[in-house]
């Protein structure tokens, strides 16, 4: 026996109806197991990361319906690890960013994440109008992995003159 794959692979198409539905197909018909995704409608398209596992003897057919896919206007890009990750040390903490839309506001948030060594699990963006005077309100909700020895406290210090400096509102859970 050849082994499993795991296999991770990203998808952007016009959204229309039966597009998960025929990713879940082909993924089936190859003999592949569905195990983790993220899927949304952004601007019309459609996007999302899917995690499967395949025996590796049926990886060739799970090529020729992914391709089947692409010719109908699917983009597929498939990245292929030998197994599964290893779960990820650490604690998790929610991250709730709320303040007024301007360029630049992830990046200043990131930056602080990055140099405490916190790795964002998951991470949801959008920006809408926010009051009478039409300003746009931008939020973001993450969930984030803290390394040994960082606890939410230390990372909402960390964050607390960036938030200043972005006129923000941010929490830290954990």
């Amino acid at each position: 026996m050849m082994g499993e794959h795991h296999l991770v692979f990203t998808v952007i198409a016009t959204d229309r109806p039966g597009l998960v539905e025929r990713l879940a197909d082909a993924i089936a018909e190859s003999g592949g197991n569905w195990v983790d995704s993220s899927m949304s409608r952004l601007g019309g398209e459609f996007a999302g990361i899917v995690s499967i596992e395949i025996p590796a003897g049926r990886l060739g057919d799970l090529h020729q319906h992914f391709d089947r896919l692409i010719a109908d206007g699917i983009a597929i890009t498939l990245r292929s690890e030998p197994q599964a990750a290893e779960e990820v040390a650490g604690i998790s903490a929610s991250l709730e960013v709320v303040c007024q839309d301007h360029p630049g506001i992830l990046r200043d948030v990131t930056q602080v994440l990055t140099g405490l060594g916190i790795s964002i699990e998951t991470l949801e963006t959008s920006v809408a109008a926010g009051s009478m005077q039409g300003e746009r309100l931008f939020t973001a909700r993450a969930e984030l992995r803290l390394p040994e020895g960082v606890t939410a406290a230390a990372v909402s210090a960390a964050l607390e003159e960036t938030a200043g400096d972005l006129m923000a509102d941010i929490k830290i859970t954990d």
